[in-house]
This record gives C-alpha cells, sequence and structure tokens, in this order.
C-alpha cells in the first residue's frame, strides 16, 4: 500500500493524500509512513477529525483536477461523510452527463479487527458495492493491494478501497513483476488462488485466508478439493470467474466476515441464481458470514461473532 501511493506520488504530481493524521503521525496504522518526508505539507495533509469536512474538500479537489487518496482511519468514520461519498462522488459523472470525473479513492481499514466492538468493526463492503458509479475494491494479499492500489488511483472515477486491519500485520509473498513500478492488476478482475474441482469458496479479503484454511483442511482430512476464489474487485463484481468454476465444481459457498441479510454472499447467490450455471449446480448454494448482530467486545464472543475455518468445513460437508 505504502509503495503504491509513493510510487503514483512520484510518477504524477497532481496526486496527494488526505486524512487524520496521515502526514506527521505516519498514518494510524503506518501505511503513509515515509510520505509526508518526501512529498511535504501541500501533498500529505492532515485534517481536524471531521469526516464530512476533508471529504468534501478532497472530492472538490478531484472535480477541480488533482487526484486525492482520501484515507479513514476505519471505514466505521468513513459514515459521517457518506453524503458526499454517495451524492457528490459517485454520481456527479452520471449527472453531468459524462461532463465531470470525480478521480478520487477512499481508503483505509474495514471490517472486523479485534476488541474494538461493534463501532469499529463493520464490514461495509455491502454497502458500497450497492451503489452505481463507485469502483469497490477489497484486497486480500500485498500484491492485491500494490496492484489494484496503483489501478484505483488511476481510474477516472470514485474508487472505495477497502483494507483489513488484520492483515496489516500479514506478510505474503511478492513476485519480481509486483515489485515493478508499471505493476498493475485490472479492477474487475478475481483471482483463482487455489485450483480445485469439488466446491467452489468464493471469499473477499480476511474471507480468502479463511476459505484457503478450510480447503487446506479438508484435502488433507477428507479428500474434498475446494476451488478458492479471491474476489479482489466487489464493484464490478467478476461472475464469469465465479460462474466458469461453479459449472466445474457444481457447488457453490460463499465465505465474508460481514453480515448475512444484503451480503456480498447474497448478492453472488442471486446473481449465479439468474444465469445458466444454476443449472450446473448439484446443491444449493450456501453463504458463511458473520453473524447477524453488532459485534460484541468480549473476545470469546467476538471470536463466536465471526465466520471461522471450522465453519467453511462443517458447511461444505
Amino acid at each position: 500500500l505504502n509503495a503504491a501511493m509513493d510510487e503514483e506520488m512520484e510518477r504524477d504530481d497532481k496526486i496527494f493524500v488526505i486524512g487524520e493524521e496521515v502526514a506527521q503521525y505516519d498514518g494510524a496504522y503506518k501505511v503513509t509512513r515515509g510520505l509526508w518526508r518526501k512529498y511535504g505539507d501541500k501533498r500529505v495533509i492532515d485534517t481536524p477529525i471531521s469526516e464530512m469536512g476533508f471529504t468534501g474538500m478532497a472530492i472538490g479537489a478531484a472535480l477541480a483536477g488533482l487526484r486525492p487518496i482520501c484515507e479513514y482511519m476505519t471505514f466505521n468514520f468513513a459514515m459521517q461523510a457518506i453524503d458526499q461519498i454517495i451524492n457528490s462522488a459517485a454520481k456527479t459523472h452520471y449527472m453531468s452527463a459524462g461532463r465531470f470525473n470525480v478521480p478520487i479513492v477512499f481508503r483505509g481499514p474495514n471490517g472486523a479487527a479485534a476488541g474494538v466492538a461493534a463501532q469499529h468493526s463493520q464490514c461495509f463492503a455491502a454497502w458500497y458495492m450497492h451503489c452505481p458509479g463507485l469502483k469497490v475494491i477489497s484486497p486480500y494479499s500485498s500484491e492485491d493491494c500494490k496492484g489494484l492500489l496503483k489501478s484505483a488511483i488511476r481510474d477516472p472515477d470514485p474508487v472505495i478501497f477497502l483494507e483489513n486491519e488484520i492483515l496489516y500485520g500479514v506478510q505474503f509473498p511478492m513476485s519480481s513483476d509486483a515489485m515493478s513500478k508499471d505493476f498493475l492488476i485490472p479492477i474487475g478482475k478475481a483471482k483463482i488462488e487455489k485450483v480445485g474441482k469439488h466446491v467452489t469458496l468464493v471469499a473477499h479479503s480476511k474471507g480468502v485466508e479463511i476459505a484457503l484454511e478450510a480447503a487446506k483442511e479438508l484435502l488433507k482430512n477428507d479428500g474434498i478439493d475446494c476451488e478458492v476464489i479471491n474476489l479482489r474487485s466487489l464493484r464490478p463484481l467478476d461472475l464469469e470467474t465465479i460462474s466458469k468454476s461453479v459449472q466445474k465444481t457444481h457447488h457453490l459457498i460463499t465465505v465474508e466476515q460481514g453480515w448475512p441479510q444484503c451480503g456480498v454472499g447474497s448478492e453472488i447467490c442471486a446473481q449465479i441464481a439468474e444465469t445458466e450455471t444454476f443449472f450446473h449446480m448439484d446443491a444449493p448454494a450456501f453463504r458463511v458470514t458473520g453473524a447477524d448482530i453488532p459485534m460484541p467486545y468480549a473476545k470469546l464472543l467476538e471470536d463466536m461473532s465471526l465466520p471461522q475455518s471450522k465453519d467453511v468445513v462443517n458447511t461444505v460437508k
């Protein structure tokens, strides 16, 4: 994430970062580490605690020809600015009959962290992927983060970039291609993380890790070979990759940490049910999700509220 922003800011002086503690403090999670020292006050801007205010400033800057990266300390706080994100950013290109673009990236940690209770643990993936005018990205690995963030920064339209606080501390291998300054991953294209033949597991963000753990256990203990799809982009949704996999395995299970009702998995199941792929299925599609409650603070209850690999294993069986 840091490398993606650094490389793009070096390439284009219209790009700047704005948000709470992004400059002198190097970001609440140190994602913007070193950028203020390298690019200065005009391009890495600390703001007051006013999401509606600095989001509006960033959107105005985008309309004026700049390319802002607007960081939220957590996407839970972006709810303070939801009017700006949807009504000012997402709808302007359409309402102006294509005359005005809003090239802006809204990024920050999304979903459950650890021990921070209901107001800091919500997944907003389904909220944003519901809205036309936005592109929505939910990366899993380091390569996902770098390649997709660079593509998001270069995109002419508003992009919601949903990171995961727990995955910040996970090390992933990086290919030599991914280390290049020219490395890009196209928005709207899923990745098959593990090829399989018996069941399709579709997930995003932290859910990919859960699905891969379950797939490893199922293959070792039961000989069930799962195909794991990392969505990467939620809007546009790569239904083609999902459909091809389901037509091969004849089974579909979605995995996510968000709530079940009107969730990411719900949309995938609905779209599959509306296509020819439905007739290739040998069993109903199933969803593995977070519990349908606000996140508890107690660790034991928090663990019970989030999907675990054992939940995926049980669902597959």
